[in-house]
This record gives C-alpha cells, sequence and structure tokens, in this order.
C-alpha cells in the first residue's frame, strides 16, 4: 500500500489561495513572458526557485485566474510572436481538457486501471517495496528522490521535472504508469484529471502513438544546472516495461457534450467547485438564486489519501471565491450525491446552476446525482466558458491541430 500523505509544510513559492494573489502574481511574472520565458523555461532550478515559470498553474487550474487574462497579459506585454512559448503551454492546458472530453473513455479506463494496479501491489510484497520507495524519495536515483520529496513537500514540481520523473518511474524503475500518474494527481496543487492522465500517457507512448519520452543524463544535466549526477545511478530506460494497452490506437472521438443552459426566470441554486473559482465572470444577478454553496472535492482524486496541501489549498481557493461573490454561503463536501437534489428542493430551488464540469472525479460524482435529481424535477445546468467552447473543437487529434488554431482563437477572443 502507498504511504499516506505527509502533512503541511510551508512554501514560498505558493502563499495564498486567492486571485488576489494569482493577480499579483501574473503582475510580476509578466516582464518574463516573451524571450525570457522561451530561453529559460525548461531549467529546474530546485525548490523555492522556480523564477523561470510563472507558477499561476494552480491558479489557473482552479480559474482564480482564467486562460484569456493570462494570454492577454503575455500578448499585451510582448506580443504574439515573441510570447509564443508562454502562450503555446497556456494551450496546452485546453488541448488535454478538450481531448479528454472527446475521449471521455480514457479517463474510465484510466481508473479502473488503478485500480487493478493497486490490488496487484497489495498482493505484490516486491512491487510494493519498490513504490514505497518511489512516493517517499528513496529510490537512490538522486534526480527522483529530490523530485520525489519536493512534491510531497511543496505540491509542487517543475514541468520538465515532472516528464523525467515520469520518466524514470516507468522505463527505470518499472512501475505501473497509472501509479505514478495517480501519486501525482494526489500531491500536485495543479492536479487536473485531463492534464496529468494525459501528461503520464504521453511519456509513457500512449498519447502519441509508439513515441515515449526518454529521461536523459546529459539532459537532466543540462537543465538542472548539474545540481544531480544520474550518469552515476541506475537511470538506464527500457522501452520494455509499457504494455500497448490500446492495440487498435485510440477510441474515435466523440462529439462534446452540450450542457443544459441555465434559464433566467426560475428559482435557482448556485453550486460553486474548485472547477471555476472566477465568478466575476458569471452575472448572478440576471438569476433568481435562493442559495450558494461551496463543494469541497480534492479528496475524490483518488482511492488512497489526497495530500493536505491540495485540500488546504482547495479550502482557501473556494472560501476567496465565496466571499467575492458577496453572499451568504454554505460550505459543503462531496460525499452522497442525493445530497445536490435535497439542498435544491430545500431553498425551492427548480434548478442548479454551477461552471461546466469536465470529464473527472467530481462529473463522475454528478454522475451519480442525476438520478436523484431527475426524480426532484431538478435541473443541472452548467455555464461553459467561450475559451472551452472555442479550443476544445480542435482537440480530436494532436497538439498541433490546436496550436494551428492560435492566432484565430486569440482574435476571436479579443485577446490581442
Amino acid at each position: 500500500m502507498l504511504p499516506a500523505a505527509r502533512p503541511p509544510h510551508p512554501t514560498s513559492d505558493f502563499q495564498r489561495a486567492t486571485r488576489d494573489q494569482a493577480l499579483q502574481m501574473l503582475d510580476a511574472f509578466r516582464p518574463l513572458m516573451g524571450t525570457a520565458y522561451s530561453r529559460e523555461r525548461n531549467y529546474d532550478h530546485g525548490p523555492d526557485h522556480h523564477h523561470s515559470v510563472s507558477r499561476l498553474s494552480p491558479f489557473i487550474r482552479r480559474r482564480l485566474i482564467t486562460e484569456p487574462e493570462v494570454v492577454r497579459a503575455a500578448i499585451s506585454a510582448h506580443g504574439l510572436r515573441k510570447a509564443e512559448k508562454f502562450v503555446q503551454e497556456v494551450f496546452w492546458r485546453g488541448y488535454f481538457k478538450g481531448w479528454l472530453e472527446h475521449r471521455p473513455g480514457v479517463w474510465a479506463a484510466y481508473r479502473t486501471g488503478f485500480e487493478n494496479d493497486l490490488e496487484r501491489a497489495d498482493r505484490d510484497t516486491e512491487l510494493s517495496e519498490r513504490l514505497q520507495a518511489a512516493t517517499t524519495g528513496a529510490t537512490g536515483i538522486d534526480c527522483f528522490d529530490a523530485w520525489a520529496r519536493e512534491l510531497l513537500d511543496t505540491g509542487y514540481v517543475h514541468n520538465h521535472a515532472r516528464m523525467w520523473f515520469a520518466s524514470i518511474w516507468i522505463f527505470s524503475l518499472g512501475l505501473p504508469w497509472r501509479l505514478g500518474a495517480d501519486f501525482f494527481y494526489r500531491h500536485l496543487l495543479d492536479g487536473d484529471p485531463a492534464s496529468n492522465t494525459l501528461g503520464w500517457r504521453w511519456v509513457a507512448g500512449l498519447h502519441t502513438r509508439g513515441k515515449t519520452y526518454m529521461a536523459r543524463v546529459d539532459n537532466i544535466n543540462r537543465y538542472t544546472g548539474n545540481r544531480f549526477n544520474p550518469s552515476r545511478q541506475r537511470i538506464e530506460q527500457h522501452r520494455r516495461h509499457v504494455v500497448d494497452e490500446e492495440p487498435n490506437g485510440h477510441p474515435a472521438p466523440l462529439p462534446l457534450r452540450r450542457p443544459i443552459m441555465p434559464a433566467t426566470d426560475v428559482p435557482s441554486v448556485w453550486l460553486l467547485t474548485e472547477e471555476d473559482c472566477c465568478l466575476e465572470d458569471f452575472d448572478l444577478d440576471r438569476h433568481d438564486i435562493r442559495g450558494v454553496a461551496t463543494l469541497k472535492a480534492s479528496h475524490l482524486r483518488a482511492s488512497l489519501p489526497v495530500s493536505d496541501l491540495v485540500t488546504a489549498f482547495e479550502d482557501e481557493a473556494l472560501a476567496d471565491s465565496a466571499q467575492r461573490t458577496g453572499r451568504q454561503t454554505q460550505f459543503e463536501t462531496a460525499t452522497d450525491p442525493a445530497w445536490l437534489a435535497d439542498w435544491a428542493a430545500t431553498n425551492g430551488a427548480s434548478q442548479i446552476i454551477t461552471s461546466y464540469v469536465p470529464v473527472g472525479p467530481l462529473r463522475d460524482w454528478l454522475h451519480q446525482a442525476t438520478p436523484a435529481l431527475k426524480d426532484s424535477g431538478i435541473a443541472l445546468c452548467e455555464w461553459q466558458r467561450p475559451w472551452d467552447i472555442k479550443v476544445w473543437p480542435h482537440a480530436k487529434a494532436g497538439y498541433f491541430k490546436v496550436k494551428n488554431q492560435i492566432p484565430k482563437i486569440v482574435a476571436e477572443l479579443g485577446l490581442a
């Protein structure tokens, strides 16, 4: 069995899970979003020294600050050409989300496969011991162990280091990729079901068919400033560790789910989740809002314990968002899905309004709530952001389909 999460450990990289904090960090990083980002973004200088990247991902993941705000800031400061690399990284998140929306079965297969892998680890003492070493930073591979400890202590690892870590996990240590994806998802402050799952699949060679990401000693040395010496340690890479789980290729993309749009003339309740904490963009006054609730859902990420750092970040993000609504708000935790219907009925509402909930554990939980909502005659309505509407239709295949649309999307959303 994998170890429980460590207790919270303070880190100066992430001070407050608030919109004000996100805006301050955005403003501070704005001058570096151009050529400096393109030149320095791959360097991992270690904990509390990630100054070549924005560190905005935990805030963007919860939309305490939104993708259009970040892209607009980069373009206004540097122009689209010079800010191209930074803007592309923001679009990667939208691409992964859209890709998984087109293929929700990949998420379901990951969840089922993870439980199978976990059961195997419970039966296999040798595998369980190797997992214990990997998830506590005790493998003897200095760079890997340092990243594992940084993740446990801070909830963050540099993006380049995430790729190296996943590659060593899969191809050097021979551990199941889904258990590694779960380890990240339970501890990353910016853990996202799409980016995390598909990122690990990409390293394993399952996302881009047959193209694996292999960690190289020279690459690690160069981009960590020779902080480690992996050439003396066992990071030999073996592709044989990955099983081709989809011999016939990816499942065909499905049409995007069309949410029910909220009506403006019926009694409603508003459900606030970490999927979108920027209520300034929603016109609540257009609706007859009878009640507002925040729903804690980080614990749904996995069957194993989720990091206290992650749940604390979610708690503060939700509290900050609730405070900014200026409305009395009740705080709830996602447990029995039947609570949704009872809550709406108690407030005399016939529809629940929330921001769009993409494929992931919260969507699974809401799906479980559907029968009770239907029996009570209560509609679950979702407000979808123009960013998602513009980006996701292009995310049916590889990233370049989205990348080629960036200038057009930027123009259509008025970001330049």
